[in-house]
């Protein structure tokens, strides 16, 4: 299930970049929580203590229990985004989405799938994953930190599909069942291209033959080769 911690919080009145300079000299982020019946209200966290939360989270959803100074009880709320500097990386911002822990959220959880396909090992195939994230519905205690999806007896050819995770009871997923999760494809193989005459190559060579003469087209010759010419009869 997801992780749920406690946070120290405090009401923050003042706003916009030179109140935030100043709450980061003093190692405090502003933050804000949002949603359920009340108007969004402006707080400020200890920088420290969201590093902590943030570090030994174990997935992407952390139910918080955000003990607001001034305020009698404490409000649930889950950790909706977190801005951090494009340099530094350091955070700049915190944001709360208030919830109630007797009614049902959506949240986004994380896939993840566990082992080697037997289609991948011994056949060479390819494990494609299509979905990385699914849409849940659930109480906020049934809120799962991830789902391990086990597709270690994947053959080539085989998926698997929204209808065939198993989801933690309370659990139920928001998008189509057909949908696939992991599939396993077979490998692609080159073929040798087969070697083609290049067009308006040059022809071979070509054989000359002695020609025959056609009868009656050829002068005589004598034994010696020269050409003899018939004598002319006597007048």
């Amino acid at each position: 299930m997801a992780k749920q911690v406690k946070l120290k919080a405090e009401t923050r009145e003042a706003v916009g970049r030179s109140a935030a300079r100043k709450l980061k000299a003093q190692g405090r982020i502003p933050a804000v929580v949002y949603g359920g019946k009340n108007k969004p209200q402006p707080l400020q966290v200890s920088a420290r203590d969201v590093s902590n939360m943030l570090k030994h989270a174990s997935g992407e959803n952390i139910l918080v229990e955000l003990e607001i100074d001034g305020e009698k009880g404490n409000r649930m709320a889950l950790l909706q985004e977190v801005q951090h500097s494009p340099l530094g990386g350091d955070i700049l911002h915190v944001d709360f989405h208030a919830i109630s822990m007797d009614e049902k959220i959506h949240a986004d959880i994380p896939v993840e799938g566990s082992g080697t396909p037997n289609g991948v090992k011994n056949f060479g195939g390819l494990l494609e994953q299509n979905l990385r994230s699914l849409a849940v519905e659930c109480l906020p205690k049934d809120l799962p930190d991830k789902i391990a999806v086990d597709v270690s007896n994947l053959n080539i050819g085989d998926a698997i599909h929204v209808r065939d995770l198993q989801l933690p009871d309370g659990v139920v997923a928001k998008v189509q069942p057909d949908l696939t999760v992991f599939s396993v494809l077979a490998p692609v193989v080159e073929e040798e291209p087969t070697p083609v005459a290049a067009e308006g190559a040059a022809p071979g060579p070509e054989v000359i033959t002695e020609k025959k003469p056609a009868e009656g087209e050829a002068a005589a010759t004598s034994p010696a080769g020269t050409a003899t010419k018939e004598k002319e009869p006597k007048k």
